[in-house]
């Protein structure tokens, strides 16, 4: 009898590490299931779906670019988060082969951050760079925590779009992302107190894609560099960052955090994360 399995898909996907990381879990949790990478073509995800809620073994999936937003026809119904967002990072299968999609990226993205979040600050400001599936995520949780947001994308217009749907009430901005690629003399004014955030939720600087062109003087003092990207982990941006001075948050984090959600809605039990995910980081970096 084939063992319970989920899965990641995604076009490509042989990059992914999300085996690795769910594979080394089922090890440490001691459970008979199996984790795998499935390359889905956009035009294939169709059939994907109606194959997959045909299997009672499969538990679901992790759905990676391009097609978190595209599934969501596909499925049933979608939880609230996933709903708000408008992009689904997780599909799961109920016994009566009901597709359910939700969304772990805003959790894992927020992960990190959670003791500084506990703080009080005078303002949260983030400027987002990216406009994709996992940007809608991240641009979400952080207007649920108080974030002014300067959302930066190729398309102004659709990130003004996006920010108007996640959070129309907000005081947000909508930027070109060239608007950072050059110097500035702008002067930031004192910090103290406020919560700066700089984050890279698109593929740019991930290998084979174009590099992300961003210059710090764009960074306010204090500045807290997130970049989503796994591959590398250690990207330019990063390097970048810290060469200027900011501490930094690498992708292996919300990855990491994200996985520990969708693994417990797979497998019904909480991954094992009692070293802090040293071993897990150690594994995935060699």
């Amino acid at each position: 009898m084939t063992r319970p399995y989920a899965e990641v898909i995604g076009d490509p996907i042989a990059q992914s590490k999300s085996p690795a990381i769910h594979g080394y879990w089922l090890g440490k949790v001691g459970l008979n299931a199996e984790y795998r990478a499935c390359r889905v073509t956009a035009d294939g995800l169709a059939q994907y779906f109606a194959e997959r809620r045909e299997d009672l073994n499969w538990r679901g999936c992790n759905v990676t670019m391009p097609h978190k937003q595209a599934i969501v026809p596909l499925l049933d119904r979608l939880e609230i988060g996933a709903e708000l967002v408008g992009a689904v990072n997780t599909v799961t299968r109920r016994r009566n082969g009901a597709l359910i999609g939700c969304n772990t990226d805003g959790a894992g993205f927020l992960e990190p951050l959670r003791p500084l979040l506990r703080g009080e600050h005078l303002i949260r400001m983030a400027r987002v760079l990216g406009t994709g599936g996992a940007a809608r995520a991240i641009v979400a949780a952080l207007a649920e925590h108080g974030f002014i947001l300067v959302l930066a994308g190729r398309d102004p217009a659709k990130a003004r779009a996006m920010l108007d749907e996640i959070d129309p009430e907000g005081e947000h901005h909508a930027v070109d992302l060239a608007h950072f690629a050059d110097p500035t003399d702008f002067a930031f004014d004192d910090r103290e107190g406020c919560f700066d955030l700089i984050v890279n939720a698109s593929s740019l600087g991930m290998a084979g894609q174009p590099p992300l062109r961003f210059d710090f003087s764009h960074a306010p003092p204090g500045s807290l560099v997130y970049d989503i990207v796994t591959h590398p982990v250690e990207t330019e941006f990063l390097k970048a960052a810290r060469a200027a001075g900011f501490r930094t948050i690498d992708g292996l984090s919300m990855l990491i955090g994200q996985a520990a959600a969708a693994f417990e809605k797979f497998f019904g039990v909480a991954p094992a994360r009692d070293d802090g995910d040293a071993e897990l980081r150690r594994i995935l970096a060699s």
